[in-house]
């Protein structure tokens, strides 16, 4: 057997069984390995941004690592601005990077390039395979190195001689590790801070979110009087009836900086001390007052879930009655469209175990706080903040959880990075609704344009925020992708098109115009 299909082999064998692939010249190998190889599925799109934040929104609902196939440098730099979000979201990603055959890199053909170079500010672990019969045991490497708490994002760079040369047999993979538990002084110390009856707060982040997490969190500031709130982005929460309710700390300076005010103690759960996400004129980089003490309570490689549950026995909160939500979904909206009636209305129509993924960016600022009594279901942003990754990431998702129903909450303006991915919905036969916010603007640039402090603004600097000059038509964008839809104006046409798209099987598209 060759390289690449000792590679393929070792990635089933390792629990690796989808791949997100734009092959090129110096991955046929791979690609025909495929069809000697039960076991691996891949799915084809249209830009190597799709594939990896595809394996990005795989990896958080399947929780295990997907793979990605990409062409050469040019390949992997077209994937990198998702491979910063899933690093940020600690996605366990296992790329493999085809290159020029070993001999053939010393000639600077067309597409040669420092390969590891570019991967390696995005990647926790890279390599080259220097030849065929070291292949497999790097892939078994390669998702080791994936799946380490709380997940990295991996980079197999393969040359094309080390895929068609004769290789050895699959390498076994490696047990990942268990994840480090806290010392029982750290529970004590931290359960000694919350009976202080000092203000205090918890900000969970990662496994601390999901719903056993988020219940005892609940149960621990229940018994304490403390606070919990989630970090401002997060990769995935639990949420609607059965999981405690909690607030995400805001977006805006000034609002993060008065919830945190008082504070004296802060507990990191699975997550990191808040700062801005960008520099303001006058405006602290740290959003907790100077004298906030921060106690680190579980970090990402370390068991949250442990520590929860021994800080709730060291508090005895676990008799503590779960403050859990109950089912109490508003009514749906009517009349005009409207921030809060499109957060009204998707809040009411959210389908029992439903997977919503959010990069409404502006126009959906109000779906998180009126959503928590909805039906339940995960919830999934981005947390590296390059925007694109909406739809590759509904796609992905999808494909790891084919039995839940897709959210997809799409601004216009990012939906443009990575539209292509309707197509793979489309072949896919993927459950996805996307309801596309149509603003005709980078309408969350025009916050930022007044908060840093930009001044004299006239028609040029504008025109870099407008989306118009010519209008997009996404719902025939959308149809010449093969994904069906409708444009709405106003909030009962709203209602029964995300109604009719989350009961129709296969993706559908709902352009939502935003006057």
């Amino acid at each position: 057997m060759n390289g690449a299909e000792s590679l393929v082999r070792t990635l089933v064998a390792g629990g690796v069984d989808t791949c997100f692939a734009n092959p090129g010249t110096s991955e046929m190998h791979f690609v025909a390995a495929l069809d000697r190889v039960d076991g691996m599925r891949c799915v084809l799109v249209l830009f190597e941004g799709i594939a990896t934040g595809a394996a990005d929104g795989y990896a958080r609902m399947a929780e295990k690592p997907a793979a990605t196939l990409l062409h050469l440098g040019p390949g992997l730099a077209n994937g990198l601005s998702n491979l910063h979000n899933a690093a940020k979201a600690s996605t366990p990603i296992i790329n493999i990077v085809g290159d020029h055959a070993t001999y053939h890199r010393n000639y600077d053909a067309p597409l040669t390039s420092d390969i590891e170079g570019a991967a390696k500010p995005f990647s926790a672990w890279v390599r080259t395979s220097p030849n065929a019969t070291s292949v497999a045991a790097d892939g078994a490497a390669a998702i080791a190195a994936a799946r380490t708490a709380p997940g990295q994002v991996a980079t197999l760079i393969l040359p094309a001689d080390t895929a068609w040369n004769e290789g050895g047999g699959p390498a076994a993979v490696p047990h990942p590790p268990t994840r480090a538990r806290v010392s029982q002084d750290c529970i004590r110390d931290i359960a000694r801070a919350l009976r202080s009856g000092r203000p205090s707060m918890m900000l969970l982040g990662g496994l601390a979110l999901r719903k056993r997490g988020l219940d005892l969190a609940g149960r621990i500031c229940a018994k304490t009087g403390a606070k919990v709130v989630a970090q401002t982005f997060v990769g995935r929460v639990d949420r609607g009836a059965g999981c405690v309710p909690i607030d995400r700390l805001p977006y805006p300076i000034d609002e993060a900086r008065a919830t945190l005010a008082e504070l004296k103690h802060i507990i990191l759960v699975d997550s990191r001390v808040p700062v801005a996400f960008f520099a303001y004129p006058d405006k602290p980089s740290l959003m907790a007052c100077e004298d906030t003490d921060f106690l680190t309570l579980a970090r990402g490689e370390e068991d949250a879930l442990d520590a929860l549950e021994r800080l709730a026995d060291e508090l005895d909160a676990q008799s503590i009655p779960s403050p859990a939500a109950k089912l109490a979904p508003p009514p749906l909206a009517t009349g005009a469209i409207t921030r809060a009636a499109l957060a009204q209305s998707l809040a009411a129509l959210i389908p029992e175990n439903a997977i919503v993924v959010d990069e409404s960016i502006s126009a959906g600022a109000g779906f998180f706080p009126a959503s928590w009594n909805s039906q339940p279901h995960a919830y999934l942003q981005n947390m590296g903040g390059s925007i694109g990754l909406g739809m590759p990431m509904a796609t992905g998702a999808a494909i790891a959880c084919p039995s839940r129903p897709v959210l997809d909450l799409q601004a216009d303006g990012s939906s443009m990075y990575a539209i292509q991915s309707l197509w793979t919905q489309a072949r896919e036969g993927l459950n996805i609704t996307t309801v596309l916010f149509n603003n005709r603007s980078y309408d969350s640039l025009r916050y930022e344009l007044a908060k840093v402090g930009a001044r004299n603004v006239g028609r040029k600097a504008l025109d870099m925020l407008d989306l118009s000059r010519p209008d997009i038509s996404f719902v025939g964008l959308a149809r010449s992708l093969g994904v069906p839809g409708a444009q709405v104006t106003t909030m009962e046409e709203f209602n029964i098109e995300v109604a009719r798209g989350l009961a129709t099987p296969g993706p559908y598209l709902v352009e939502v115009l935003i006057a």
